[in-house]
């Protein structure tokens, strides 16, 4: 295929996902928009990185610029509406026109050309550090798998799963934006942590400041300025943001020198946190064993001095089942 083919064929593709996210964001303003959109919505973003850049540019400029909140009134649904009577594709572009408008001729520019990718991972007790482009760089934790797109335009990481510590190279021009499922977290110069549970995402202000957003259809209008001590839990149906001390902080990443810090912590927490380091996991068989509190540092691979701890401070009995440590009473 020739170049002048091949930039063809980009600016067709590029026109055709832009069109896609555009009829998205038409769908989550549905009344009749449920579950099951939301599910397709989000399968549709997995599929590539073109997927989700576009949605979260043309999102954010539907919910921050005055003249698309206008035409998202009036115009724009009246144009979807006519279109929709002629044909999908007439549809697809008439939102495109009309995005397009408010957020400028620039995107083009940038899905044919920045939408390198760059994928890292940790295994189960990895910890690895990383540096982009700019200078920013990232500390990828426990059983991590982060992507990341560091372009002429844009800055823009997808954490997929663990939890990862943030240094960012403010670029107002750029901003270094985090993508966590639902969520978006959008730096204003800032070191930060964010880590990825299975139904929820925590982030960990430590300074500067950050701007966290969610997509979700369920709490679409919830956003946060995020300022230093602030640690926010966002789920998929709310979020919160409470005050910490800032040595919490750093008790809190005390892994990226290879130790967790237990601060009167459940045996039960404490056991669920050192499992997430290594692949002998620890298991609390009863209750009230479970319910016991406890002090101290230990390695993030130190099983054996946590259980050790367990059966000298509390008089606990300790066994080895195979890939279980079993602790009760």
């Amino acid at each position: 295929m020739s170049e002048k083919h091949e930039t063809h064929a980009q600016m067709t593709a590029a026109k055709n996902i832009r069109a896609q996210a555009a009829e998205w964001l038409e769908r989550r303003d549905d009344p009749v928009y449920a579950h099951t959109d939301d599910a397709q919505l989000q399968a549709w973003l997995a599929e590539s990185p073109a997927h989700e850049i576009a949605y979260w540019r043309l999102e954010a400029a539907w919910r921050h610029a005055d003249r698309l909140s206008a035409l998202r009134r009036s115009g724009f649904k009246t144009v979807i509406a006519a279109g929709r009577s002629l044909s999908p594709m007439l549809a697809k572009t008439a939102a495109v026109l009309i995005v397009l408008a408010v957020v400028g001729a620039g995107a083009a520019t940038f899905f044919l050309h920045d939408t390198r990718e760059q994928s890292f991972s940790t295994s189960v007790g990895g910890h690895e550090s990383i540096t982009l482009a700019d200078g920013s760089q990232v500390e990828l934790n426990t059983n991590t798998t982060l992507r990341v797109v560091d372009g002429a335009q844009t800055r823009q990481v997808w954490l997929d799963s663990g939890e990862a510590y943030f240094q960012i190279k403010h670029d107002r021009a750029r901003p270094f934006v985090v993508l966590v499922g639902d969520h978006r977290i959008t730096d204003i110069g800032t070191k930060f942590a964010v880590r990825r549970d299975t139904d929820h995402v925590e982030i960990s202000l430590v300074e500067g400041r950050a701007r966290l957003e969610s997509a979700s259809v369920w709490a679409k209008s919830q956003s946060a300025i995020l300022s230093p001590g602030d640690l926010a839990i966002a789920g998929a149906h709310d979020l919160s943001v409470t005050k910490k001390p800032l040595h919490v902080f750093s008790h809190e990443l005390a892994w990226r020198t290879g130790q967790l810090v237990f601060d009167h912590v459940t045996l039960a927490g404490a056991a669920a946190e050192l499992n997430r380091y290594n692949r002998q996991q620890i298991v609390i068989a009863d209750a009230p064993a479970s319910l016991l509190t406890i002090d101290g540092t230990f390695p993030v691979n130190g099983v054996g001095k946590f259980t050790h701890a367990a059966e000298e401070v509390f008089g606990l009995r300790v066994e080895q089942l195979g890939d279980k440590t079993v602790i009760s009473r």
